[in-house]
């Protein structure tokens, strides 16, 4: 990475920060815009919902082949709901959903709000006394906190029903018997482990996806490229802060 790009990163890294903060600031200080809210639920949460399901779906049926052979292979296919279902739990349902839905949330908010700053709108709205952080920063960060959580629970139990129906099919797993593995494996705090990633996941990616819409500069090629910066760097944070929450609910 040359100086200038070491440069910007470090300066993109300031930028979000500052903008979290004041997010964080100005939802506790001044009054919320429920109605951008709901919006932003239907916007962020309904719409992911068909590409979170068949991530959740393909990616169970996926495990269950991979872990099922190798385990039938060895004698140990008995065991294999309770594989899935700690994977599911601790790790796929919470950390792969929201890298493929916050993926697309990014997207939506970069080229959102990346046309609205090259056409001057965000300066309308401060020529007029608003606050933009208050309008279009706030009731993103907290819609994206609030369903990722959701639609990963829904994700689990779509991942789950898929390697079943797998279990099944493939390796003659009864019903009963995997459910039951799954649910002796499987404990609440791998439960709650994994859903407690998702809100962290959702502020980063609001954050990260409002911060490259509003830093837009260049017209509609510089919406492309803050929209490709958004998905590039909420990927790898995603990724990175899975590795360290992970490290943290280990050790706790």
């Amino acid at each position: 990475m040359s100086e200038e790009g070491i440069v910007g990163t470090i300066g993109d890294i300031g930028a979000a920060t500052r903008l979290g903060g004041k997010a964080i600031r100005t939802l506790f200080t001044s009054k919320f815009d429920r109605q951008a809210f709901v919006y932003q639920l239907d916007h962020l949460g309904v719409r992911s919902m068909a590409i979170a399901s068949a991530t959740a779906v393909f990616v169970g049926m996926v495990m269950t082949i991979q872990f099922g052979f190798f385990m039938e292979k060895y004698g140990a296919k008995e065991a294999l709901g309770r594989v899935i279902g700690i994977s599911e739990a601790r790790e796929l349902a919470p950390a792969l959903t929201s890298l493929v839905v916050g993926s697309r949330i990014a997207a939506g908010m970069a080229a959102e709000l990346g046309s609205m700053a090259v056409t001057e709108q965000i300066d309308a709205i401060r020529a007029l006394g608003a606050d933009p952080i208050r309008k279009l920063v706030v009731p993103r960060v907290v819609a994206s906190m609030i369903v990722l959580p959701l639609i990963a629970s829904v994700a689990l139990l779509l991942g789950m029903s898929a390697a079943l129906f797998i279990a099944h099919m493939s390796y003659g797993i009864p019903v009963p018997q995997f459910i039951g593995a799954a649910l002796e494996g499987v404990t609440v705090q791998d439960y709650l482990s994994g859903l407690s990633k998702p809100p962290f996941f959702g502020f980063l990616i609001a954050v990260l996806g409002c911060h490259y819409g509003m830093s837009t500069r260049g017209g509609t090629e510089g919406v492309g490229r803050s929209t490709t910066k958004a998905v590039v760097v909420v990927s790898i944070t995603v990724l990175v802060a899975d590795a360290l929450l992970t490290q943290l609910f280990v050790s706790i």
